[in-house]
């Protein structure tokens, strides 16, 4: 039994110390909830993305500016954060009138905008780590990949390796919003798709990069030349060899196993590659 009046009184505020300490956490907690609920911007009226008389997604201002005005006066932070983006990938600052642009900072003031594009940066630091590697794995064989922030398109190039199509960080990629938005709309994927360019001809894949509370923030592109592999390398047997000489070329060597039971148990017995059925 603790008879020290002294004591009793530290360990007595200790207590209350560590009540409101408990219920100043939860509190905070239970605001910070609340202040993230709210719907995606795809469930109010006035998603400012239509559909056109030939089933082409185009960007809808009118109900752009009616967003502006419903946030204004009604809270949802979610939806509010979705529409600001959606108005910087669209640059909407050079369309809307003088007295709507106003507001629009309003907006932007009111739901924090500057912080949806340092976090969404932040976000994206490891993608271009994933970009850097992969390029590295595949130096000099005409396989570009990219990364591009679509929190804003006009400046969207943020990472690339292997450069093959001569671009330079910020460039722009201003209708590829739009593009992946359609494609997403209508289920399908940007995969192995073909361009021409002049004399230029490209193998291309783009894959959409998409955030819970944000919708779609970035891409990952794969461009290769084909050109270059069918009227360089395939037209000589040195540069094929050469060519497959780089492709296997590794860094470093490790004493790892990557196969299944099965498979392991075949290679120890002599099976060389995939497609090997001597065993």
């Amino acid at each position: 039994m603790i008879e020290s009046p002294w004591l009793v009184n530290i360990l007595s505020g200790l207590i209350v110390s560590l009540i409101l300490f408990s219920f100043g956490y939860l509190i905070g907690k239970r605001r910070e909830k609340n202040r993230l609920k709210g719907k995606n911007i795809e469930e109010y009226d006035f998603y400012p993305f239509d559909l056109d008389e030939e089933k082409r997604l185009y960007f809808d201002l009118k109900d752009f500016r009616l967003g502006i005005y419903y946030f204004l006066k009604n809270r949802d932070y979610s939806a509010a954060r979705q529409l600001i983006l959606l108005g910087e990938q669209n640059e909407v600052r050079h369309k809307l009138n003088s007295n709507d642009l106003k507001q629009y900072q309003k907006l932007y003031k009111k739901y924090d905008g500057d912080s949806i594009f340092s976090d969404n940066s932040e976000f994206l630091e490891n993608y271009k780590r994933i970009v850097r590697l992969i390029g590295d794995s595949f130096p000099e064989l005409g396989i570009e990949i990219l990364l591009h922030d679509l929190s804003n398109p006009a400046k969207s190039l943020c990472a690339i390796e292997n450069n093959i199509t001569g671009r330079k960080i910020e460039s722009g990629a201003t209708n590829l919003v739009l593009d992946l938005k359609t494609r997403k709309m209508q289920s399908l994927d940007k995969l192995n798709y073909e361009l021409n360019i002049g004399a230029r001809k490209f193998k291309c894949t783009t894959i959409p990069i998409f955030r819970k509370n944000l919708g779609l923030v970035a891409a990952i592109c794969i461009n290769v030349d084909v050109n270059y592999l069918q009227e360089k390398v395939m037209a000589d047997i040195k540069n094929v060899e050469e060519f497959f000489r780089i492709f296997c070329k590794t860094e470093m060597s490790l004493n790892e196993n990557i196969l299944s039971k099965d498979e392991y148990r075949f290679a120890l017995e002599g099976k060389r590659h995939w497609q090997d059925r001597t065993i």
